[in-house]
């Protein structure tokens, strides 16, 4: 257990194995990570800067706003326009949809809300049972515990015999259901991807929920050693060297970098909240078709609380801006330095794409550490 994962000599030990296993190799090594957090440990502290030259780190999916549809934020959109109560998170209010984003649709006049999480979205229903209220549930496995408790706890309420009698129950609450399995899209782009990758970083926060074991299959198929690591700048060099370590010993394993944080087994607790609501669907993400397990979806317990089954929404076509490349930086083909629009017109105050609206979006990090890159 390292006690100081500040420690400038352990960087720089570090820094020095991995320039050693690179010249052992001899070859080009690219690795992805699927973490937000990871690329703004990358860019905060330029560790592109300081890594050999055969050797590339590819930011992949790791943001859960930008791996959100445009579909699903335009059905946010309709749902607001029909005078539903929006109740969403404050990245997903500036993302934009095919004409305008949930923010502009407020200066409008439409109902939207900045929650905290879905327990504000759940309080402000039941405080009024004249508004109908949708909260779009977005996020991994780090959020959907937290969607799959709300609806237990609601359900639960709403099945209480003096809830029911008294007529107290919550009837005007529904989630817009956006959250995404990470595992299973790393596993597509191992099997799909047009990037030639030779091992993955596996983020820190989904791995705190779901173990390693999600991993072992993906990484035994396709022989990629894959890494958990935290988010220091010594745990994105640890897990560097790791993989690099497995490539000269020829070995594709699951190691975790990050037992501070990860156990093998995972979050026991969290796992049995989200697969008592929820069960593994395909669904796409931005930048990707349908992915197998790629979403999840309500039980059959659980259903009445999904919008779709109260309202027909209405099938909106896409108009993403052909200059915007954000599915391609999704899929770790191109940085978002590459973008015609990275910087202007794009940047924080005028997002064209998902990628430069979340702390978590890859151009959004690159925008903000755009002197270190």
């Amino acid at each position: 257990m390292l006690q100081n994962v500040n420690d400038k000599t352990l960087i720089k030990k570090s820094i020095l194995g991995i320039k050693k296993l690179a010249d052992e190799l001899n070859k080009d090594v690219k690795i992805m990570h699927v973490c937000g957090s990871h690329e703004h440990t990358i860019c905060k502290y330029g560790i592109r800067g300081v890594l050999p030259n055969n050797i590339t780190v590819i930011p992949g999916p790791g943001c859960p706003v930008c791996v959100t549809t445009q579909k699903e934020i335009d059905e946010a959109i309709y749902l607001a326009e029909k005078g539903y109560t929006v109740a969403t998170l404050g990245d997903m209010y500036r993302v934009p949809g095919s004409e305008k984003s949930l923010m502009q649709l407020q200066s409008e006049g439409a109902d939207v809300k900045i929650v905290y999480g879905i327990g504000d979205a759940v309080k402000f229903a039941k405080e009024n049972p004249d508004k109908k209220v949708v909260f779009v549930a977005i996020g991994f496995e780090t959020t959907a515990p937290t969607t799959a408790s709300e609806l237990l706890s609601l359900n639960n309420y709403n099945n209480n015999e003096d809830n029911i009698k008294n007529n107290k129950t919550i009837d005007n609450f529904h989630i817009l259901n956006c959250h995404r399995q990470t595992p299973p899209v790393m596993d597509f782009l191992l099997r799909e991807g047009t990037v030639n990758m030779d091992g993955f970083i596996c983020p820190g926060h989904v791995s705190v929920i779901t173990g390693l074991k999600p991993y072992y299959a993906p990484c035994e198929k396709y022989k990629a050693p894959m890494v958990v690591a935290g988010f220091e700048p010594i745990d994105v060099l640890m897990s560097i060297f790791l993989i690099l370590k497995q490539m000269i010993n020829e070995e594709a394993k699951v190691e975790n970098a990050y037992k501070r944080g990860v156990r093998e087994e995972g979050n026991i607790v969290a796992q049995k909240i989200i697969n008592k609501v929820f069960e593994p669907c395909d669904v796409a993400w931005r930048g990707f078709p349908v992915i197998t397990d790629g979403g999840l979806k309500l039980r059959e317990e659980y259903e009445k609380y999904d919008i779709h089954n109260i309202e027909e929404l209405p099938v909106i076509e896409e108009k993403i801006n052909k200059a915007c490349i954000c599915s391609k930086i999704l899929r770790g083909e191109k940085l978002p330095t590459d973008c015609k629009l990275f910087g202007a017109p794009c940047n924080p105050m005028n997002p064209i794409g998902s990628c430069m609206v979340s702390d978590e979006g890859t151009c959004r990090i690159f925008y903000k550490y755009h002197n270190k890159l």
